[in-house]
């Protein structure tokens, strides 16, 4: 029991002490941490006023800069003020000598007007009436020189012009293989024996006539005693007609039956026969991306002529002249020889279809989807359209040059002489006119005035004017030169 009781009393003794040591320790600890405390306010204290400090010396700064500023802008104002006060005395300066002169001027034109009414009552002449005659002194006095100088300048222009557009055309032209032109109206097919004719008339005439139904065409049978003559305005009508006879001819069964069902076949074959040559004749322009009817119609051109010229031919060899010439000039060759090629197309419908052949042509490569500069270039070659592209105008040249090329076209004698007497008619109905003289199968009209009607200056015009009535009154193919001849002789006898 003791024992328990010491141990009690040592154990309540050592938590005493225990507990006096720890307050003691804490005590210490709340001592450290205060002192820390108290040196770290102090810092703060002093980091503070440092900030403070420098911040005071900042704004110092930039209120100096500040107060620098506004006295700058204060000077710039004064200096502004200044410049606009002497600009208003400028300008006051300047409505003022302004004025001034308004007012000389008005004194300088009233004093023209004075003299000037002065001498019209002493020259008894009015102002635009001594202007006119002026000018038609000076007119006079210098018309030679006029003429001279407008002479020398057209010729020069015209024979740079020329040698230019020889060197392009015959570049272009000559490498461009072309035919001579040949037209007729009229077939032959060769009969084996003098028999024949009479099979090929048949009983009473049936076969031939119903061969004339069938085709569309005359047959003449005693033009000559070993042939048969086919005549026919249509090429195609001849040209199935005379298959047709020549196939008759070799079956040697030539009955009405029969007769229909070899046109009828024989068609078909032209038909294949005008399509595959519209497919050449692209092949032989290097014209590819064509639909295929425009192939079909183009294949019609074959059996087409213009002046004895093959239509289909003429075409080829413009889209080969246009492309030739594009690729000299720098132009689109594509352009020019689509075109070209299809320029005359609508020749192929012009019975079906009502209006000109290059409005038609125009219209069907519009249906197809072809370009607005391929449509222009297309019906430019007739003066009717005018040309807004450079490739029109190329196209325009090349039909004319294909065209009007020896050899390519043939006229009747009636048509030439006709067109010969046009020409002069055209010369002599102009006043001071002479003579006139159609040359060269119409190629030139020469024309010799009377001197004493007409000065130069009045030949120049009148041969301009002569060209102006020939291009709106004549169909021609290429060109036409008016060559105006003025003479005047003076002779005096020395004595």
């Amino acid at each position: 029991m003791i024992s328990v009781l010491v141990g009690i009393i040592a154990a309540l003794g050592g938590g005493a002490l225990g507990f006096g040591a720890r307050q003691t320790f804490a005590k210490r600890s709340e001592k450290v941490a205060e002192e820390k405390r108290r040196e770290l306010l102090l810092s703060a204290k002093d980091e503070a006023l440092k900030i403070k400090e420098a911040a005071q010396r900042e704004e110092e700064e930039r209120r100096k800069r500040l107060d620098e500023n506004e006295n700058r802008l204060r000077q710039r104002e004064e200096l502004i003020d200044q410049r606009l006060g002497s600009i208003e005395t400028d300008l006051k300066k300047v409505a003022e000598e302004s004025r001034k002169l308004d007012e000389e001027r008005k004194s300088v034109d009233a004093l023209r007007a004075e003299r000037m009414s002065a001498l019209e009552a002493v020259a008894k002449l009015k102002k635009d009436d001594a202007k006119a005659q002026l000018m038609k002194q000076v007119e006079e006095e210098f018309q030679t020189d006029l003429v001279a100088q407008v002479r020398r300048q057209k010729e020069v222009a015209k024979e740079e012009a020329e040698v230019y557009a020889r060197k392009i055309v015959a570049t272009a032209v000559q490498r461009v293989a072309t035919e001579v032109a040949h037209e007729s109206t009229t077939a032959s097919v060769h009969l084996p024996s003098e028999d024949m004719k009479g099979r090929i008339i048949g009983k009473e005439g049936r076969n031939i006539q119903q061969f004339e139904r069938a085709t569309g065409v005359d047959v003449m049978i005693d033009d000559s005693p070993d042939s048969v003559t086919i005549s026919s305005f249509d090429p195609i009508r001849r040209q199935v007609a005379k298959v047709a006879l020549e196939r008759l001819i070799s079956d040697g069964r030539i009955q009405p039956a029969k007769i229909e069902d070899t046109v009828k076949k024989v068609q078909e074959d032209i038909e294949k026969e005008m399509e595959e040559a519209g497919a050449q004749a692209a092949s032989e322009s290097s014209v590819v991306g064509l639909h295929p009817d425009i192939l079909k119609i183009l294949g019609r051109l074959k059996y087409r002529t213009s002046y004895g010229q093959n239509v289909l031919k003429h075409s080829i060899e413009v889209s080969n002249i246009a492309g030739l010439l594009a690729a000299e000039l720098g132009a689109e060759a594509n352009i020019c020889r689509k075109a070209g090629l299809l320029h005359d197309l609508g020749k192929a419908l012009t019975h079906e279809v009502p209006g000109a052949h290059h409005h038609i042509s125009m219209d069907i490569a519009r249906k197809y989807g072809m370009s607005e500069i391929i449509l222009n270039a297309i019906g430019a070659h007739h003066d009717d359209i005018d040309p807004k592209t450079v490739e029109a105008i190329i196209v325009r040249v090349a039909d004319s040059i294909s065209g009007g090329r020896p050899g390519a076209r043939r006229d009747s004698v009636e048509n030439y002489i006709k067109r010969l007497t046009e020409l002069e008619n055209i010369a002599n109905s102009f006043p001071g006119v002479d003579k006139s003289f159609a040359i060269q199968a119409g190629r030139e009209v020469r024309i010799i005035v009377r001197p004493q009607d007409v000065d130069d200056l009045g030949a120049l015009r009148l041969s301009k004017d002569i060209a102006k009535k020939i291009e709106q009154d004549l169909q021609y193919p290429g060109t036409i030169k008016v060559n105006v001849i003025r003479e005047v002789r003076q002779v005096t006898m020395a004595k």
